[in-house]
């Protein structure tokens, strides 16, 4: 038998997330059969699982994935730069950075999952911990306003961000949603 390279293992484990990420945004954790994972990925259930032993695995790798691509942009950009990026996604109908879908899911499993909850503490935590990270820097460049504690500012767009999940979820109009994250945005600036 052939060896595979590491860059064509690597290559099939991105298809496997790119293709499970779209199939969970679509039907949920519940919903995403493996037929329909087969499906999304174009490839077998033994390839699929060859790289993530099982589904749950696979969700986890995807939301683990997403939260260190929401850390990054925090810390580049903030939290509301998130937000935005949600909204233009939701917009598209979830077909670029598609982290509405897998937010919703995260949310449904930590209220509904202890294990799921204990798992994903640490990945909560590395996302707060850029949140206030920014803010302290921006903070220090005088950007961000004086009298409210860094926790509480975090806190504050943490609630904003999950706000604007469930509005998104919803299905309300999101018509008028980029003028209330520059609000969100404005609030947290030194005046």
């Amino acid at each position: 038998m052939p060896r595979v390279s590491a860059g064509h293992l690597a290559a099939r484990r991105e298809q496997i997330l790119d293709g499970a990420r779209a199939c969970f945004s679509r039907y949920g954790y519940e919903g995403a059969t493996v037929r329909r994972l087969e499906e999304a990925t174009g490839l077998s259930r033994g390839a699929i699982f060859h790289h993530f032993g099982d589904k749950d695995s696979l969700f986890l790798e995807l939301a683990r994935q997403d939260s260190r691509r929401m850390a990054q942009v925090v810390a580049d950009q903030g939290l509301v730069q998130v937000m935005r990026d949600v909204l233009a996604d939701a917009a598209l109908g979830g077909t670029g950075i598609s982290w509405l879908g897998t937010r919703l899911e995260i949310s449904r499993r930590l209220r509904t999952d202890p294990a799921f909850r204990a798992d994903w503490e640490k990945h909560s935590r590395e996302l707060t911990e850029a949140v206030q990270g920014r803010l302290e820097r921006q903070r220090q460049a005088g950007v961000v306003r004086p009298d409210v504690p860094i926790p509480v500012l975090t806190r504050y767009l943490e609630l904003a961000f999950e706000g604007l999940i469930s509005h998104l979820a919803m299905g309300l109009p999101a018509d008028d949603l980029r003028s209330a994250l520059d609000v969100v945005e404005s609030s947290v600036r030194r005046g």
